[in-house]
């Protein structure tokens, strides 16, 4: 708070000074002074009241108090200064106004010639495609607007509740666990004022969707939702004034359950404009204390320190800048446009095999009407570092966009809707993993769908069954499981030691144990009297030698019942 009132008053001298009229005015043709306006009198009631008012406008707007945020003002204040000062300092104030108004237009002009720095800042190292999936791991694929539905249906654990609404979801990893979190915020002034604190937030996992919302207590007094200087990005302006920060506050969550509040801050391209992330501010939520780290040094708890409106923001410059300003607007070579499908900012949250989080986001063509992927991006939440991965040049993959729309075509009559597409190497296929939700926001199920070949889909109550059922349609399809000749295709006869079956829409799922310890993995959909499988039977058969858990079956003989019962 001092700063800031430091800041006012040197401001509001400045601007006193160029509106005082320092120097007599004189009536034409008189040589006696008639007026002179008390300069000092003047010049104390305007800082005064300048300084006040540039108070009351930078605690209200939160903005940088860095001198350059000053030039509109200045020149404001220079002009009109100019208009009722006589003979030299006339003068003087018209050349402040004059530079000024040349600052101004260096500003407002910054985007059309610094669109070449912008994209060096932000240029991707390029790959053709992500390592495949380990179908042993639970993708994070609950949609953050099921998750809402039940933490609001789960709010009556929070204690006085109608102070309290639910804040805004962000998913990351906590104790190896990928969990959504969500503060309980303040649901107004006056609720503010009699709560004072907001009571703890709630969590609940990001990969099962049977798993029900937990309220954690943690009393938290610097929140988005306080006011005053409780407010979390006030306080992170008044311990931080000159930073420039991008984004909303996020919380993050330790391994020990304690909640903070982080923001990205980073620097502008040129001028006032574009944004380059270089760390964080991290504050206590209880203690107000604030903490500033560079992205090399943030704590390994923090998933996300670089703000999705950040990396929103680095995907546009990518895609947009990759020729210039110009060629962006008018002939537009290259340009890809970042997909707006994203459940933060436009992107996705992933996470990959190691629990290391990254943004996902897919371009498209700036055409209209055309749904085919150009490439996608992969942003490291901790660092900011992008990977474009062109995918494989000779095949045309669907973009996210056209992956809800056959979604929804598929459930047209039940009129539910997909959320949340992000792609995925499955067995060599990049594929689209779409949960879909009902017209009440719930989860019905989990669909896949080739990006190449769209007419191979499968859907299932969780990922990993899907993912089961995916293998055998692509192999229906006529795609090789891994996408590569090193998928090898072998023969061997197993006993079968142990069987599971299970129903996922209209196939059965065959799930054997064969005495060599081998698991494999058999469809009704590619082979129908697979239904008869027991424990004991001798089956010969041919498989794809992926190097996954359950070795997908092609085609089987099962010895026991008949000598020639192929599925």
């Amino acid at each position: 708070m001092t700063q800031l009132i430091l800041f006012s008053i040197i401001v509001g001298l400045l601007l006193a000074v160029l509106m005082t009229p320092f120097l007599p005015k004189k009536r034409k043709n008189e040589e006696e002074i008639v007026r002179r306006h008390q300069p000092v009198k003047w010049f104390i009631g305007y800082a005064m009241i300048y300084s006040i008012a540039i108070f009351i406008f930078y605690y209200a707007t939160n903005l940088d108090r860095n001198l350059s945020s000053l030039w509109l003002i200045v020149l404001i204040f220079a002009i009109l200064g100019a208009t009722v000062a006589q003979g030299v300092e006339k003068k003087a104030k018209g050349v402040i106004a004059l530079l000024a108004l040349g600052f101004g237009v260096y500003i407002l002009s910054a985007p059309v010639w610094n669109a070449d720095e912008k994209y060096a800042a932000v240029e991707m190292e390029e790959q053709i495609e992500i390592t495949p999936f380990d179908e042993t791991k639970k993708p994070a694929s609950v949609p953050p607007q099921f998750v809402r539905n039940k933490m609001k249906k789960a709010f009556g654990q929070v204690p006085n509740t109608s102070y309290y609404e639910l804040g805004n979801l962000q998913i990351q990893k906590v104790n190896g666990e990928f969990v959504y979190i969500a503060p309980v915020e303040f649901s107004g002034l006056f609720k503010w004022w009699n709560g004072k604190t907001v009571p703890g937030y709630f969590t609940m996992s990001a990969t099962d969707s049977a798993d029900n919302p937990r309220f954690v207590k943690a009393e938290m007094t610097y929140t988005p939702s306080a006011y005053f200087g409780k407010q979390v990005e006030r306080h992170m302006r008044m311990d931080h004034p000159e930073l420039i920060y991008y984004g909303k506050a996020q919380l993050e969550v330790d391994d020990e359950g304690k909640p903070f509040y982080i923001a990205s801050y980073g620097k502008f391209i040129t001028a006032r404009d574009g944004f380059d992330v270089q760390g964080i501010v991290m504050v206590d939520t209880e203690t107000g204390k604030t903490m500033k780290y560079a992205l090399s040094e943030i704590p390994e708890f923090i998933d996300g320190a670089v703000a999705p409106e950040a990396v929103s923001l680095q995907n546009s410059y990518y895609g947009k800048y990759v020729h210039g300003f110009f060629n962006s607007l008018f002939g537009k070579k290259d340009v890809k446009i970042p997909s707006d499908e994203g459940v933060e900012a436009s992107v996705n949250p992933v996470f990959d095999e190691t629990g290391h989080m990254y943004y996902f986001t897919d371009f498209t063509s700036p055409k209209e009407e055309v749904d085919s992927m150009l490439g996608y991006a992969l942003t490291d939440a901790r660092t900011g570092e992008a990977t474009y991965y062109t995918g494989n040049l000779e095949e045309s993959y669907m973009d996210s966009e056209g992956a809800l729309q056959i979604v929804e075509k598929k459930f047209i009559e039940k009129k539910w809707l997909g959320e949340m597409p992000v792609l995925y190497n499955f067995y060599g296929e990049a594929s689209w993993l779409v949960p879909v939700l009902d017209s009440n926001g719930f989860l019905q199920n989990y669909f896949i769908v080739s990006a190449a070949n769209p007419e191979i889909s499968v859907y299932a109550n969780s990922p990993n069954e899907a993912l089961k059922l995916y293998k055998t349609a692509l192999q229906r399809g006529g795609s090789r499981v891994e996408g590569t000749s090193n998928a090898e295709v072998k023969e061997a006869t197993i006993t079968v030691e142990r069987v599971f079956k299970e129903r996922v829409n209209e196939a059965t799922i065959i799930s054997i144990l064969a005495t060599n310890g081998q698991n494999y993995l058999i469809s009704t959909e590619s082979a129908p009297l697979g239904v008869y499988v027991e424990k004991g039977d001798v089956l010969r058969v041919q498989y794809a030698d992926t190097g996954d858990f359950f070795l997908p079956v092609q085609t089987f003989e099962n010895t026991t019942i008949t000598p020639a019962e192929e599925g």
